[in-house]
């Protein structure tokens, strides 16, 4: 007798703070999914994601609030500096002490969020080394071709695979635009440093570069650098983190930035990475006409709208899009459980 071949119910493509999101989520909506991610471990590019209240109010939501809070201290301070003049722009009080008032800001560790949102889904649920190449339709369902060779089908497809996301060139989407800038993030751990117990977000904004600093824990800071690249030697300095630190060593020296923020950039551990990329994005008529889903398959988090670190925004418009996402699927299950229902009721009236 011939073997049936097994059909996966939803298929998540990505093991990120969106892929795993969704999982997630549909897991506490009794929903069983599969991420397919195309590393052998769980990826912390980035280092850390700076999240306001309302990625707060969704991370309640999947459940992760407050096993994050525990590791994460609460942020007290925005402070915008111009590295021009060294002069404070504006400054902004989130909170007193641990008092917290409406504005709940921390700057998230990702391997500590990726851990959170991964914990609590069911054994196997992931399935590293998978890599999708390559994506069919048959019938109503979706084909999966894997680098390895294999493949698998699902009856839903939901495409969390970052800025090279396959599903979203699969969907039709137009590439990505440059932005112009480019972007480095690091981290340090500094657990004697005074500015460790600042607890505050500072900006910096400088001659064709912004910075910033906040701090993540008791011990550790978290950094980022963009620029507009000047010239090709520029551009080619991004593939190596010495060059890169280096590069932005010499514009943030040349400014009046404050020296200690400096040497949080000058004793970054490089044996720890040192994350430099160019920024892009999708342009926002895409997001309106393009063909964000298909029937059953659909992009979600960078792979839909990536965003430039600078605006804060990132995870809490992905959080926030996964639950629409969850919310429109768990009624689409139950409007076709109902269907199901009416039809097998008419089926027995007629028998």
């Amino acid at each position: 007798m011939r073997r049936m071949e097994k059909i996966e119910e939803v298929v998540i493509v990505g093991a990120g703070v969106s892929g795993l999101g969704t999982a997630l989520g549909l897991h506490r909506k009794g929903i069983r999914s599969l991420v397919l991610e195309s590393s052998d471990s769980l990826r912390a590019a980035g280092f850390a994601i700076l999240t306001w209240p309302n990625a707060w109010k969704a991370l309640d939501v999947l459940g992760v609030g407050d096993f994050l809070r525990e590791t994460h201290v609460l942020l007290q301070r925005l402070v915008i500096n111009s590295a021009t003049t060294g002069e404070v722009i504006a400054e902004r009080t989130f909170s007193r002490g641990e008092q917290r008032l409406n504005l709940e800001v921390r700057s998230l560790k990702r391997n500590l969020l990726l851990e959170a949102l991964s914990k609590d889904l069911p054994p196997e649920t992931i399935r590293f080394s998978s890599k999708v190449v390559y994506i069919e339709e048959v019938g109503k369902l979706k084909l999966l071709h894997l680098a390895d060779g294999s493949t698998l089908k699902t009856k839903v497809l939901i495409g969390c695979d970052g800025v090279n996301s396959v599903v979203a060139k699969w969907l039709g989407l137009r590439p990505l635009l440059f932005s112009g800038r480019s972007a480095s993030r690091g981290i340090l751990n500094a657990p004697q440093s005074s500015i460790s117990r600042r607890r505050l977000i500072e900006y910096f904004f400088g001659e064709a570069f912004r910075a910033g600093i906040s701090h993540c824990d008791e011990d550790t800071i978290y950094w980022f650098f963009t620029w507009y690249p000047s010239n090709q030697a520029e551009k080619e300095a991004e593939e190596n983190p010495q060059k890169i630190r280096e590069l932005i060593l010499s514009k943030l020296k040349s400014s009046k930035m404050p020296k200690d923020v400096i040497e949080i950039i000058e004793n970054s551990d490089l044996s720890n990475g040192l994350v430099s990329a160019p920024l892009r994005f999708r342009w926002p008529f895409d997001l309106l006409w393009g063909n964000i889903c298909k029937d059953n398959a659909c992009v979600a988090g960078d792979a839909f709208h990536p965003m430039t670190p600078d605006l804060g925004q990132e995870v809490a418009l992905l959080l926030k899009m996964l639950l629409c996402l969850l919310d429109a699927w768990v009624k689409h299950l139950q409007e076709m459980e109902t269907r199901q229902r009416k039809k097998s009721l008419r089926k027995l009236r007629r028998d």
